[in-house]
């Protein structure tokens, strides 16, 4: 399970299948791309469930594991975090080798829910069809509608269901990796679940986390939940063809974010207009490239 939202525990399925769970290996490997934050045992000192408190605010995030859960010591999040993490860096490890073996360059694509995210990998797909190879794994708790969006433009699509879990991670990813035709010297899209906060601190194996936010959003979503951005290489910001219609600032959306990372790129497009798509493909096409270069995988970390 997560420490931050107890998520995971629901019933696994790919493409409707109901897969069972196996034990997660235990060797641990250090994390190719960033995690929201690194949990450093040492560094606990305080491990008490009581909130920062101010008048008019609880904070419960102050504590060595920068979360809460009822009934668990900060000691005892700490330790879990950092066990769940271990095994989930393991096999991100194994699927950044297999990837690497077929020249794929993988982007897991991040958002909170309604960003838009697969309306611009639609769009994507359509745009790079004759250039690049492309396949795509989809993450949501239920339904498999945006998978059949995808094989609506002839794209292979794998679907993860993660029932009452809030994001994909590498053991998922890993069983979908062996269930779909990868395409070699191509890109592979994974489409996490809309959330902002757990798929932060997996890595599932990717060469970038891909953050997306739409303009339909508040600004200060960088700020709100900055572990996300943090932990990104690349910001869309999304739906710009509708900012003559809305109030969003867009220059302060992007201090915000570059606040948190500032090395982030951002990149400002729209599906439905096309603006900045040939900045967003040729970002793609030269990943691509230089992952098929290389041939070790060095794009992928």
């Amino acid at each position: 399970m997560c420490t931050v939202c107890g998520c995971g525990s629901g019933e696994l399925r790919i493409n409707g299948q109901a897969l069972p769970m196996r034990s997660a290996a235990k060797p641990r490997t250090t994390a190719a791309t960033r995690a929201w934050r690194a949990l450093d045992a040492q560094a606990v000192r305080r491990d008490s469930a009581t909130p920062a408190a101010a008048p008019g605010h609880l904070h419960f995030g102050q504590g060595p594991a920068h979360a809460h859960a009822p009934g668990l010591s900060q000691t005892e999040m700490v330790r879990i975090e950092q066990d769940i993490l271990g095994k989930n860096n393991a096999f991100a490890a194994a699927n950044r080798k297999l990837l690497a073996e077929r020249g794929v360059f993988a982007l897991n694509l991040v958002s909170s829910p309604g960003s838009g995210k697969t309306t611009l990998l639609v769009e994507t797909i359509r745009r790079l069809a004759g250039r690049v190879p492309v396949a795509v794994i989809e993450g949501d708790q239920q339904t498999e509608f945006d998978a059949e969006r995808i094989r609506a433009t002839g794209a292979p699509a794998l679907q993860i269901n993660t029932g009452k879990g809030c994001h994909l991670d590498a053991h998922m990813v890993g069983r979908a990796l062996h269930e779909l035709p990868l395409p070699e010297r191509g890109l592979l899209l994974i489409e996490n679940v809309g959330n902002l906060v757990c798929p932060a601190a997996f890595d599932l194996g990717e060469a970038h986390k891909v953050v997306i936010l739409s303009v339909t959003e508040g600004e200060d979503k960088p700020l709100k939940y900055p572990d996300m951005f943090a932990a990104a290489d690349l910001m869309l910001l999304s739906k710009v063809d509708l900012l003559p219609h809305l109030s969003f600032d867009a220059e302060r959306a992007i201090d915000y974010a570059r606040r948190v990372n500032p090395t982030l790129q951002v990149m400002r497009c729209s599906a439905i207009s096309g603006a900045g798509f040939d900045d967003w493909l040729g970002w793609i096409e030269a990943g691509v490239a230089k992952t098929a270069r290389n041939g070790d995988g060095d794009a992928n970390r």
